[in-house]
């Protein structure tokens, strides 16, 4: 496109990519994924209600964990309902507009969830380290301004995005490496003035999930020096034992992540199928296997969904019967 008028790019679209264009490979992708999609809404639906059933569970651990499952609803809820439309309808193409919001919501839940996931290392760093002042320091109104805290920050680093986005000049065509809007993808197919997003890029990358990351390593090695000063080995795997749920949750999120990013950024001859399977990868696994890991591994949640599914079956039995 002539010219560098911003308002021609607002009448743009964009073709979203990382899926075979084969009618009939798209068939195989899409049952599993939507059965994927129905499974995580499931599950952090199941995780949210129990939270909210129990009020023994109305404590500042699960109150994080609340917030982590509505976060991984609200990711998956950003990117399945465009990859389910691009294979059973075959619809490729996406406004300009409609990208730039999904790019919005995908990266704000992303960097909400990487800071719960900060939160929760924190929650575990004061419980074994300092497992007599955690009740004071920790209190439910101090997990809500918490919580207030990282959406705030979250929005505020992430909505001069889309707007430094509409002042780029794209070509006509712009084929996407996913079938998802990401920030890093967008800028791909921009003019070469694309110094200011991509330096705004990598600052927001860094303060919200570089930093995140470091301080959740610093938590744990702070979490490992006082679980190594305990005296009997029981009583260390007893303490580690409760970080296992959270460590699944920070390998889940961070590692596709990292090494998406690494792509972005310096793997210019990285083949596209990597691109494809990291981002789903990174976007897709943490909504689906996060509320399981949870479930299996947390006690309180999984007699609370057993004693349901119990009460479920028990009536069903009793309706038979009449």
């Amino acid at each position: 496109i002539p010219g560098t008028n911003s308002s021609q790019t607002r009448t743009l679209s964009f073709f979203l990519g990382g899926f075979p264009a084969r009618k009939i490979s798209q068939m195989w992708f899409a049952v599993p994924l939507c059965s994927t999609y129905l499974l995580a809404l499931l599950g952090n639906l199941t995780v949210l209600s129990v939270i909210k059933a129990e009020r023994s569970l109305h404590a500042p651990m699960y109150l994080l964990l609340a917030m982590l499952a509505a976060a991984d609803l609200g990711l998956s809820t950003s990117t399945f309902p465009t990859m389910l439309r691009m294979l059973w309808l075959e619809a490729r193409e996406l406004s300009f507009g409609t990208c730039l919001a999904q790019m919005f919501f995908i990266h704000t839940f992303t960097d909400i969830e990487s800071a719960v996931i900060l939160a929760m290392a924190f929650d575990r760093y004061l419980a074994i380290c300092h497992p007599l002042r955690y009740s004071s320091i920790l209190t439910n109104s101090a997990t809500t301004k918490i919580c207030v805290a990282i959406v705030g920050r979250t929005v505020l680093v992430q909505l001069p995005l889309p707007f430094l986005l509409t002042r780029l000049c794209f070509t006509r065509v712009s084929e996407l490496s996913h079938p998802y809007c990401l920030h890093p993808d967008i800028i791909k197919h921009a003019g070469p003035d694309t110094r200011i997003n991509s330096t705004y890029g990598l600052f927001v990358l860094l303060s919200t999930l570089g930093l995140d990351l470091l301080l959740v390593l610093l938590s744990y090695l702070l979490i490992l020096r006082t679980i190594l000063n305990i005296a009997t080995w029981r009583e260390r795997l007893k303490a580690l034992n409760t970080c296992i749920s959270h460590i699944c949750a920070v390998l889940l999120f961070f590692i596709p992540m990292i090494c998406l990013s690494m792509m972005h950024r310096f793997g210019k001859h990285v083949p596209p199928q990597a691109y494809v399977f990291t981002a789903n990868l990174h976007f897709l696994a943490p909504p689906i296997l996060n509320p399981i890991v949870y479930s299996v591994k947390t006690k309180p949640i999984r007699r609370r969904i057993l004693r349901m599914l119990c009460q479920r079956g028990v009536c069903r039995s009793r309706a038979a019967m009449c």
